[in-house]
């Protein structure tokens, strides 16, 4: 097998693309991120792509975009992810993907490396074709706007700190991903007013060749319990398959069943697991 690196990523999307398309809804991350910088050349310093063929065929791929986690496509066996782990260059924080492959991925790298890992959080990966009927509570939602863009971060940086414990990375990040999502086309927000006031936002980006991703969803703590996320989420999730997508995915916290729940309501499924791992000093 061959390990390369590539540099830019619509080659990446195109050499990866049998390995990522078959299960397109569980590799929407990393189909996402590259698709955006497709989108955003610019958008983040540095990008690394990996790629890891057995003749023509790819076999195993991922990508990162420092200081953040490598994120990792499923391989197609565990060889291809063992010439992987032997053929990336770089020191990583820490690796994302679908459960068992991030898992095997961390031993093999925590082994080679003399380090430690543990995870930090398990999600399930979920995925609509249809949307469901749900209660609608008083407002109305509308898309936000460059005006919006000062609560836009606020909640951003509150979300982060409070679902994905993120720490000065992860703050940088939420400007960044507020500020590209408010000037592509295909990405935003959708906010739910009630009195004139934003109770509540929703997310959208990350774009794959059939579907796009929801989130970050957010309530303010003293907001919760009336309905604005689901109604909000549900009403997002029916704009964007009118607009032509065939699906939309979204990731939620395994630990959290209310969140859980209430996009089961909506219609989502859950189609796999992921799990972001760290890696310390042994």
């Amino acid at each position: 097998m061959r390990v390369r690196e590539l540099q830019d990523a619509a080659e990446f999307l195109r050499s990866a693309g049998p390995l990522l398309l078959p299960n397109e809804a569980r590799e929407n991350l990393i189909f996402g991120i590259a698709g955006s910088i497709v989108a955003d050349p610019g958008r983040y310093p540095e990008v690394r792509f990996w790629l890891v063929t057995d003749g023509d065929e790819p076999a195993a791929a991922a990508m990162r975009t420092p200081p953040f986690n490598l994120v990792l496509a499923r391989p197609r066996d565990d060889v291809a992810l063992e010439a992987l782990a032997d053929g990336i260059d770089a020191e990583l924080p820490g690796v994302v993907g679908e459960r068992r492959a991030a898992e095997e991925f961390a031993r093999l790298w925590a082994a080679r490396h003399g380090l430690a890992s543990r995870v930090q959080r398990q999600q399930g990966v979920y995925a609509l074709d249809t949307v469901r009927p749900v209660p609608q509570p008083a407002g109305a939602a509308r898309e936000a706007a460059g005006d919006d863009r000062p609560l836009l971060l606020d909640w951003s940086h509150a979300f982060g700190e409070e679902v994905l414990e993120e720490d000065d990375p992860g703050r940088v990040e939420a400007v960044n991903m507020v500020d590209h999502r408010l000037g592509v086309e295909d990405g935003g927000f959708l906010l739910w007013e009630e009195g004139g006031a934003p109770v509540s936002a929703a997310g959208w980006g990350g774009a794959t060749p059939n579907g796009i991703r929801i989130g970050p969803v957010y309530t303010p703590p003293e907001l919760r319990g009336r309905g604005y996320a689901t109604a909000l989420t549900a009403e997002l999730s029916q704009r964007l398959l009118d607009q032509g997508r065939r699906f939309c995915f979204l990731f939620t916290d395994l630990a959290n069943p209310t969140s859980n729940a209430i996009y089961e309501r909506i219609g989502y499924v859950r189609i796999a697991e992921s799990a972001m791992i760290a890696f310390d000093p042994a």
